[in-house]
């Protein structure tokens, strides 16, 4: 799916994937009915118990109104029967993707004087831009979508690095260093500020 914009991280049995969709950390989740330890059905229940708000995608392999009844009376905001196309999924991934970030046909992000373009992963001041790494767009894709909320180093590790990830801090600190960089050279008066103890955020010299 990297290839596709988009980090993830895959569980396999209904226990594992219940505690990480869990954490809240996902902007959607693609949930297979068939799993074993726990069906997706009561994944599914249990998530919107919990609270978790998080878009639904399910999965199954079989053609039932029933199933279907099921999935989208306990919380799912779709589903799809197995087999499908690849391009099917990847739409409807971005319909979920839109609808939770308040969107219906977004395609840039702005903050002060920079623009997000969430299409081919440029970063923008005036007449100035230049193209991102994966994770650095997504880090700055990220802070834009939080404006000047602080976000920890613990977030930005699940968030771009995933749940079960080895990164450290240390890792997180190159990145936003390389974001600085990219500021700076398009001359954007927007900076990473440090919150010492706490985190990162967006901050404007405007």
């Amino acid at each position: 799916m990297q290839k596709n914009k988009y980090l993830t991280d895959a569980c396999h049995d209904g226990v594992s994937g219940l505690d990480a969709a869990m954490t809240g950390i996902y902007d959607v989740i693609i949930l297979d009915i068939n799993l074993p330890k726990m069906n997706g059905f009561d994944v599914l229940r249990s998530l919107r118990i919990s609270k978790i708000t998080t878009p639904v995608l399910l999965l199954t392999a079989k053609d039932e109104i029933a199933d279907k009844v099921t999935g989208l009376d306990n919380g799912a905001d779709d589903y799809m029967t197995k087999p499908f196309s690849t391009d099917e999924l990847l739409a409807r991934i971005r319909s979920l993707g839109r609808r939770n970030a308040g969107a219906v046909c977004e395609n840039v992000l702005t903050f002060s004087d920079i623009t997000l373009n969430l299409s081919t992963y440029e970063l923008s001041c005036g007449s100035s831009s230049l193209k991102l790494g994966l994770k650095e767009f997504c880090i700055m894709e990220l802070f834009c979508r939080n404006g000047t909320a602080i976000i920890s180093k613990e977030k930005l590790i699940e968030k771009i690095w995933g749940y079960d990830s080895n990164a450290e801090y240390n890792n997180v600190e190159v990145y936003i260093s390389f974001i600085r960089k990219k500021l700076l050279h398009i001359s954007s008066e927007v900076t990473v500020k440090t919150v010492r103890g706490v985190g990162y955020c967006l901050s404007s010299g405007k």
